[in-house]
């Protein structure tokens, strides 16, 4: 696929995003789910050679290139990896796939209610890495954890600063400003939330465009707005922590919205599993969350 071709998938695309780039410290929580003990890996590499294998396992899965998972978001070690003897991204590509990266590098401490990113000192030449293999596009996470004003819209600010230099390196950036769906006073941020969005969007040149990932919100529809935007290429909902049937639930109350799930895609998923049983639970999960983004 070129640039054009993943453009319209993403933009017209039946089906949702999976989330295949937990990183870091969050990477052996995400293999004990699996049923990857720590005992059995040793250091890094070890640990990153466990969740690529876990992860090469889903994107060869039959079910995961039924034509229902339009993109997949990658850590930057398993793009630097392959499957089947392949770069992961044109492994994704020739299932009809969009792969994404993964550039942000963690969350600072909270402050005004929200968690800005990290400072990317290596943003430049992971863009330049990422277009090489041919990526389509960027995501980067931050988290609002109540409704402050000042945090949220630094949040946006930051978001869509570092957006910018995605898009000037050739790539589409998803923006993620999660809602930590914990917080009491969620669906009142979350309309601080959709204002700052769209000044920021109105403020983008004409002719660019990104994508945001967002929690689900708690008020049914209240994103509606920016999936109508013109400077939106498409609203995408992350799970954040919802299970896989809570999460299609509350995801099917949002037309227009589709998913890019992590937890809720793998939650079930065994390395022990035999491949037809790995298959079944990973096309169930497949189906019921493509169902629930193609509601409405």
């Amino acid at each position: 696929m070129n640039t054009l071709e993943m453009t319209t998938r993403i933009a017209t695309g039946q089906g949702f995003i999976a989330a295949l780039d937990q990183s870091g410290g969050s990477t052996p929580k995400a293999l004990r789910g699996y049923g990857v003990e720590d005992s059995e890996w040793s250091g890094d590499e070890e640990m990153f050679a466990q969740i690529h294998a876990m992860r090469a396992r889903v994107i060869t899965s039959p079910c995961f290139s039924s034509g229902k998972v339009i993109g997949a978001i990658l850590f930057e070690k398993t793009m630097d990896a392959e499957v089947e003897g392949k770069p992961t991204a044109e492994a994704l590509k020739a299932r009809g796939i969009v792969p994404f990266i993964k550039v942000d590098e963690g969350l600072a401490d909270e402050a005004d209610g929200v968690q800005l990113m990290k400072p990317m000192a290596g943003l430049d030449a992971l863009l330049e890495k990422s277009v090489a293999h041919g990526m389509f596009g960027t995501k980067m996470r931050s988290v609002i954890k109540s409704a402050n004003p000042a945090g949220i819209a630094a949040i946006v600010a930051q978001q869509f600063e570092v957006g910018a230099k995605i898009i000037a390196a050739g790539l589409m950036p998803i923006i993620e400003p999660e809602y930590d769906i914990t917080a009491a006073d969620r669906a009142e941020g979350e309309a601080l939330l959709l204002a700052e969005i769209l000044k920021a969007l109105d403020a983008l040149p004409e002719g660019q465009q990104v994508m945001l990932k967002l929690s689900i919100p708690a008020t049914p529809g209240l994103y509606e707005p920016l999936i109508r935007h013109p400077k939106v290429l498409r609203v995408v909902a992350l799970s954040g922590g919802f299970s896989t049937d809570d999460a299609c639930a509350r995801l099917s109350h949002n037309p227009g919205m589709i998913a890019s799930f992590s937890r809720g895609l793998l939650q079930d998923l065994r390395k022990g599993q035999s491949d037809a049983e790995f298959n079944q639970v990973l096309g169930k999960a497949i189906d019921k969350i493509a169902s629930a983004s193609c509601s409405g």
